[in-house]
């Protein structure tokens, strides 16, 4: 099946769960001709649907509830109940059952492909072996949450150059399009129980962000409470693409809430599924961060290995699978993460060269 067949395949069967929002999805379209790198993380469909027949030995490794849509801009910060700033994975949109090497393959991928694009200067054999340490230490140590607190000064300086400018922040958001009519009574009720207060007056705006899940809805509340403004989002929330991709499987339960739940976390309160959406709290320092807003000056090994361990905190959650999973890691090739993000860099560029062609 080629790319754009897929690609409109995929659209079909979105569309028929949720209301999707033609301009977002047009921005997407055109976002993914732009790079590589945007073209990846707006295509999981495709990456769903074709990563086992491509990695066939990988894709035969133990499965985990993972991540899925796993890539180097898919970490952010937020804040946990007790107010700590915390860094790690931003959302789990395509969380599924999945080999856990699925996660791993998509993360080094993405940072071959951002190392091409000059967003990250470390080499891909190099990112490979960055993020297999940290994952591979994560799941001996038993997992850690990345409190950016007392430890990891040096994230906290990294996260803290996205965090600076909180004008910026809000006159982004409020100059977004006002929602005029036509709120689900559904996502109006959702984002009032989660302000400060219930009643506040609220301007709900389309907000547009990300790649992958531009089409969906994206609303958000904006209100004044106590001399400043504070913000809620509830997104249309669907099962992962890889029902779609592989449907003889049948769908899984809610993975997104498992990973919530049993991954090795320090929550973000905020964030919450409630029927069909999925609610967070938007601010300068619960937000993802890209790599363009990252200093310069960075250790990006340290930053891979740390991506890595993050991924393994999330996989500590599927205990059941564990053992298993340590097993088939140490017994796997030198190399093996470079040569299978390689053939995956490989497909995604021609999918893309197809798609500009479109």
């Amino acid at each position: 099946m080629s790319i754009h067949k897929a690609t409109k395949h995929f659209e079909a069967w979105l569309g028929g769960r949720i209301a999707l929002v033609p301009r977002d999805l047009a921005l997407k379209h055109r976002l993914m001709r732009e790079s590589r790198f945007a073209f990846l993380r707006g295509t999981f469909y495709r990456w769903a649907q074709i990563w086992q027949d491509r990695c066939p030995a990988a894709a035969a490794a133990p499965a985990v509830v993972a991540v899925g849509d796993l890539h180097v801009e898919n970490f952010g910060t937020w804040r946990d109940v007790e107010g700590r700033l915390v860094w790690g994975i931003n959302d789990f949109d395509e969380a599924y059952p999945l080999s856990y090497t699925n996660d791993l393959i998509r993360l080094a991928a993405s940072a071959h492909l951002a190392s091409a694009e000059e967003d990250l200067a470390i080499r891909p054999r190099d990112a490979c072996e960055a993020i297999l340490a940290g994952y591979s230490e994560g799941l001996a140590g038993g997992g850690r949450p990345f409190v950016l607190a007392e430890e990891h000064g040096w994230l906290r300086r990294l996260a803290l150059g996205e965090l600076r400018d909180p004008v910026h922040f809000w006159e982004k958001l409020r100059a977004m399009r006002t929602v005029a009519r036509g709120v689900p009574a559904g996502a109006r009720g959702a984002l009032d129980r989660l302000m400060p207060a219930r009643g506040l007056p609220c301007r709900i705006v389309q907000r547009q962000a990300g790649v992958g899940s531009l089409g969906r809805q994206r609303l958000v509340a904006i209100a004044e409470w106590h001399g400043g403004l504070v913000a809620r989002e509830a997104k249309a929330f669907v099962p992962s693409a890889c029902t779609w991709a592989r449907p003889a499987r049948g769908a899984a339960a809610n993975s997104y809430v498992t990973l919530l739940e049993r991954s090795v976390r320090c929550r973000d309160p905020f964030v919450q599924v409630r029927g069909p959406w999925i609610l967070r709290r938007l601010a300068p320092d619960c937000s993802r961060i890209p790599l363009q807003a990252l200093p310069k000056e960075r250790d990006e090994w340290r930053l891979l290995h740390a991506m890595g361990w993050e991924t393994a905190n999330v996989h500590l959650g599927s205990r059941e699978a564990l053992g298993n999973v340590r097993r088939d890691l140490g017994r796997r090739p030198r190399g093996w993460l470079h040569e299978a993000a390689n053939i995956m860099v490989e497909a995604t560029t021609a999918d893309w060269a197809a798609w500009k062609k479109g």
